[in-house]
């Protein structure tokens, strides 16, 4: 029998949507041929698996878990919002988040691969979730913060159950004030954050590539002016600063006031706690952000049965 290599567990893997070991035994089964080794993990119980894991999935849960000094935001995908519903769903997204916290992961894959109980992987049990729910799900991303000496603060808007729902927000604060405080002013900091769409922490994190899409953006309204090259160059750059202040955390004005910026607010929460507190970082995932949305499979499905 030939060997069987990573690369071709791995081309199975995508093909199948199978567990890495249920793959690598389908290969040595087959010595290796790979179509063989699909009709083979069909003939499993797979093959619904497989099937499903080519549709677009942009539904599912955010789930948050925290633990003191740290915490995780995990978005687990769906093709529709009907499985955010589901329990074995919300079991899954509850216990993948306390993996992952568990971990301090910051790579979806990493959490693939971890135990998940029962001589499972996280990776078979979302396989075994694809086949039972009926739909594709993925572990769309994660991302882990924490403190030396302070809190990590969760908040969940539209939340569907506890510790999970439509954006999960995580406020990491480094201070030695006591607890309460830190976790009264990290849940209206975490409110903020949902509501505002900050894009960084402060002006120095925003992405380059961003800056200068804005750039353009300026720059060609500015250039409609008819003013001198040298007046729109200072309209462009006020622009693009404008933007900056708008979109990192620390120079938004308060939601809740409309006017003092973040960074103010956590000083006067810190003069007030008579101990500094430095907001250090913070996570805000939303739902499906990013995904271009496709008519799936499943809705096409629907629209044929009813005569769509």
């Amino acid at each position: 029998m030939s060997a069987i290599t990573a690369s071709a567990v791995k081309e199975l893997r995508e093909l199948s949507g199978a567990g890495m070991m249920d793959a690598k035994k389908a290969l040595e089964e087959t010595n290796g041929d790979i179509e063989a080794a699909v009709d083979l993990l069909r003939a499993k119980g797979l093959a619904t698996a497989a099937k499903k894991s080519s549709r677009t999935a942009a539904e599912g849960l955010v789930g948050v878990a925290v633990e003191g000094t740290k915490g995780t935001a995990i978005e687990v995908n769906s093709q529709t919002d009907f499985v955010a519903k589901n329990e074995q769903f919300q079991e899954f997204v509850a216990a993948v988040s306390q993996v992952a916290l568990n971990l301090a992961a910051n790579d979806a894959d990493a959490v693939l691969a971890a135990p998940y109980g029962d001589g499972e992987t996280v990776q078979d049990r979302l396989t075994n979730n694809i086949a039972t729910i009926g739909e594709n799900q993925v572990i769309r991303r994660v991302k882990s913060l924490s403190v030396s000496n302070g809190r990590v603060v969760s908040y969940v808007h539209n939340a569907a159950a506890p510790g999970m729902g439509g954006i999960g927000v995580l406020v990491a604060l480094e201070s030695e004030a006591d607890a309460a405080t830190l976790d009264g002013l990290g849940k209206q900091l975490a409110m903020h954050i949902a509501a505002a769409f900050p894009l960084s922490l402060d002006e120095t994190g925003l992405d380059a590539e961003t800056l200068e899409r804005e750039r353009g953006i300026a720059r060609e309204k500015a250039s409609e002016s008819g003013k001198p090259a040298d007046i729109v160059e200072k309209m462009v750059e006020g622009a693009v600063k404008k933007f900056a202040k708008e979109n990192a955390l620390l120079s938004q004005p308060f939601v809740m006031d409309g006017k003092t910026p973040i960074a103010d607010v956590v000083a006067a929460a810190g003069k007030e706690a008579g101990k500094p507190i430095v907001l250090k970082d913070y996570v805000r995932f939303q739902l499906g952000e990013g995904i271009e949305k496709e008519v799936s499979d499943f809705a096409a499905e629907v629209a044929a049965a009813v005569g769509g």
